[in-house]
């Protein structure tokens, strides 16, 4: 049950590049973001699944996996999710994986964990923190995928600046614009 690195092998990340490139990310940005503000207002939509998560001091959601995005292109998006959260000014701490094994099924977990690139703001001399530390997990069961984790965790110390909202966070990743044809089409080629 310890924590191990997660590696990709070279095949997976030229495959994720592709998939990156080719903007498949877009089927399920925008409907996850969209899902996301449904729950946030307490209405009930159609589509896909999320679940707000308010811890003292955390914010975040849990993306349910839906079988029409493949485990595939769930990986992909676990991984995107990361990598666009770096381009925020982040740096990956660390990746790791963890394999549980309970009496009748096995839970494996992916975790990136992010934190603020050392900065400090000018204005005040205190270190700019972004939104925090973040987490993206991706949880699977019996090697099939039930949900992606994404939590951003805020200092409270007076050293750092206030911390950005989650919303601005999820709005800066989310909030895409919706898939052509050609991007749908291209689901079945990263399914599995």
């Amino acid at each position: 049950m310890a924590w191990s690195p997660l590696v990709r092998p070279p095949a997976h990340m030229r495959r994720h590049a592709q998939w990156v490139n080719e903007q498949v990310y877009r089927n399920w940005l925008g409907p996850y973001f969209k899902a996301y503000h449904f729950q946030k207002t307490n209405i009930t939509g159609r589509g896909l699944r999320v679940q707000l998560l308010r811890e003292s001091g955390r914010q975040g959601l849990l993306l349910f996996y839906d079988p029409s995005i493949g485990p595939g292109n769930f990986q992909h998006l676990f991984d995107f999710i990361a990598e666009q959260t770096q381009r925020l000014g982040y740096n990956l701490s660390t990746s790791d994986q963890r394999t549980a094994r309970h009496p009748r099924y096995r839970e494996t977990i992916y975790k990136h964990f992010l934190k603020p690139k050392p900065q400090t703001c000018t204005a005040t001399g205190r270190c700019l923190q972004h939104y925090g530390n973040v987490t993206v997990d991706l949880v699977c069961i019996n090697d099939q995928p039930g949900f992606i984790r994404f939590v951003s965790n805020p200092f409270a110390d007076s050293i750092f600046t206030p911390a950005q909202s989650f919303d601005e966070l999820l709005g800066h990743i989310f909030n895409q614009p919706p898939p052509d044809e050609a991007i749908q089409k291209r689901v079945q080629e990263y399914y599995k």
